[in-house]
């Protein structure tokens, strides 16, 4: 359904995070909203992310640019929070481009930004594969340097988008970098002996990143950034005082949150809502209501622990009717999603570190034609009982689901604009998941579709 009949409360910010691993489908969900918000804020991740719109039977694969660029006059704002490759930018602005989407007077990106450069998708890809070869398993990354640059933001010594303005001092901070990762590069992770794709190999000899390639490169990039950067937390401050209506868009899932997550297998960056005011740059005070999005089961990509993970792979079992109805495969990797039941107890942690204000439940239509679902009320750990998500993947691993049988449904959900005309059994399932979450649900998505959706409680109005 639409929102725009819904008035806005003027100067009311929302914070819109996954509550799971990531892939929850908050990308429909921000998009859908800025029928009712003016800006739209990317403030953590980078082109790690991987958000798909469908509007009108078209799709659409965002990384790093916010949804909200797919409507005509809503400005776009990446924080500082993010790291950011200029390459992967502009490859995306291209591309909506071509797609008749006017980008570049709407983008607007924070000066404190982080730079991705080659060498550091180098060193992701290396690390990756020296777990490989010593039989350890790996952290999942996406390869595309997105640690290792918070590394050297948190180290002191990242080369930021301000630094573009000023070729000697981005030469001289770049040559010192360069030291230091292709002394790692070469000693440490062996990279003369890996082969590399194209991606890499052009600015790698012997092993190392060369200077010239990555100067004359970001030297060329920053003529066509220089318009769009800004004071991004000054600007954010200034449109709210303007009675603006702002969203600030989460990359990646609560549970992949490098100190609430899963621990080692995480992302590198804070995804919870309280990282969107330190990473645009506003005060927590303007953070106003935070939406947790949530997969009507649950997915995971990459390693780690998974408590309520079931068989996917097999076919007419409920895993793999997950993951084929919903399509499980990776925006950004392309890669298949483990699928299983839906964890409330794990979303009680997320309720917790979030401090969620409501719920929207996504892909409710995938488990159409399951006539029997479990729902994960608690884990029993070590011989205990406990109802909440222990910290850290090692506790993680030793927990075994408590379930609670539900019945399902066979009528088809897919599309449905009202609560009332959902499936009884589902329209249960759904009152069971806020009672177990202690969650309200307000918002409930039924396919990939803008417009179906059912709105039971307008995030925007106060």
């Amino acid at each position: 359904m639409s929102n725009k009949d819904r008035a806005a409360t003027p100067g009311r910010n929302v914070v819109v995070v996954g509550t799971q691993w990531g892939d929850e489908g908050k990308g429909k969900l921000v998009d859908w909203l800025t029928e009712t918000a003016q800006g739209v804020v990317r403030f953590q991740g980078g082109h790690n992310a991987g958000h798909t719109l469908v509007i009108n039977g078209v799709k659409t694969a965002l990384h790093l640019i916010p949804s909200g660029i797919m409507r005509a006059g809503v400005k776009c704002y990446i924080g500082n929070g993010v790291v950011l490759s200029v390459g992967k930018l502009f490859e995306e602005i291209e591309g909506l481009e071509k797609a008749g989407v006017e980008v570049r007077s709407r983008l607007r990106v924070s000066e404190a930004c982080p730079l991705i450069l080659p060498f550091h998708a180098a060193v992701d890809i290396a690390r990756e594969a020296a777990k490989v070869k010593a039989g350890t398993e790996k952290i999942g990354t996406t390869g595309r340097g997105i640690g290792p640059a918070y590394e050297d933001k948190i180290a002191r010594r990242a080369l930021r988008v301000q630094d573009l303005k000023y070729p000697e001092r981005f030469a001289a901070k770049l040559r010192e970098l360069l030291d230091l990762h292709n002394h790692v590069l070469t000693t440490y992770l062996h990279s003369a002996d890996m082969a590399w794709d194209d991606k890499i190999a052009p600015y790698m000899k012997d092993g190392a990143i060369q200077f010239e390639r990555v100067y004359a490169e970001a030297m060329a990039q920053a003529e066509q950034l220089k318009p769009m950067i800004a004071d991004v937390s000054r600007e954010l401050n200034e449109a709210h005082q303007a009675g603006v209506n702002l969203l600030f868009e989460g990359a990646q899932g609560t549970l992949l949150d490098i100190d609430h997550g899963t621990y080692p297998f995480v992302t590198s960056s804070n995804c919870v809502a309280g990282n969107a005011a330190a990473g645009a740059g506003v005060g927590p005070q303007l953070l106003h209501y935070v939406l947790g999005i949530t997969k009507a089961y649950c997915t995971r990509v990459g390693g780690g622990p998974f408590p309520t993970e079931l068989d996917w792979e097999t076919e007419g079992t409920p895993g793999w009717h997950m993951a084929t109805v919903g399509a499980e495969k990776g925006v950004t990797t392309g890669r298949s999603r483990r699928c299983g039941w839906f964890d409330a107890a794990l979303l009680k942690r997320s309720a917790q570190v979030n401090g969620l204000s409501g719920l929207c439940i996504t892909k409710l239509d995938v488990l159409d034609g399951l006539t029997e679902l479990q729902l994960c009320t608690g884990y029993e750990l070590d011989g205990e009982r406990i109802d909440i998500l222990p910290m850290g993947a090692d506790e993680i691993a030793r927990c075994k689901p408590i379930y609670e049988t539900i019945p399902g449904w066979t009528e088809s959900s897919v599309g449905v604009t009202r609560f009332e005309d959902l499936p009884a059994n589902a329209r249960h399932y759904l009152k069971r998941i806020q009672e177990t979450t202690g969650v309200p649900i307000h918002v409930v998505s039924t396919s990939p579709d803008r417009d179906h959706t059912i709105l039971l409680q307008h995030p925007f109005q106060g």
